[in-house]
């Protein structure tokens, strides 16, 4: 059996959980709710304040869903609890990002500032002009709008200019040496 999928999701009073017939799961708690569809080859069941997972049988197929969907309940149950979050610093001279509305304005020393439309689910607030937190129930959303942010301009090894996630850490290469 998967050490993963074996082990229960244990959630709390304050989220409520709901099966359907049609093998999904659906957690709300007090500021979001997200739905997870799952395979034939994964039931759930709900016992005491507990999500167990159980598998129709043993093939490589099952086995490896089993684990995958207990991750992503646990993550759906983490998410609408407490939430996920992700940081980005911005470094370069001039590189400033602003939130206004619905869209994130960034200036990363092109010709034309960057506006990334902020998707739905997902805060975005901009606490220094350089330094942004990224936040949201989903935590594959919020992770996928920090890299779609970061790839607007990667951090490059010589100067170490770019944007790049809170505390990450550049590899720097020496640059062209002088004449000899």
């Amino acid at each position: 059996m998967s050490r993963i999928g074996r082990a229960p999701v244990v959630f709390d009073n304050t989220v409520k959980v709901d099966l359907s017939p049609l093998n999904e799961v659906t957690i709300m708690g007090a500021k979001s709710s997200l739905k997870i569809c799952m395979k034939n080859e994964v039931s759930a069941r709900i016992e005491n304040n507990k999500i167990i997972l159980l598998r129709a049988d043993d093939s490589k197929e099952s086995r490896s869903l089993h684990g995958l969907y207990r991750a992503l309940i646990q993550n759906a149950v983490t998410g609408v609890t407490k939430g996920f979050s992700k940081g980005l610093e911005l470094q370069g001279v001039g590189y400033r990002a602003n939130v206004a509305g619905k869209k994130l304005e960034l200036s990363l020393g092109f010709s034309h500032p960057v506006v990334f439309e902020i998707p739905e689910g997902i805060e975005i607030k901009v606490e220094k002009q350089t330094a942004i937190s990224i936040s949201g129930p989903n935590r594959e959303l919020v992770g996928q709008v920090a890299a779609k942010i970061r790839s607007y301009r990667p951090p490059e090894p010589y100067l170490g200019k770019g944007i790049r996630y809170a505390g990450e850490h550049i590899r720097r290469k020496a640059g062209k040496s002088a004449g000899k």
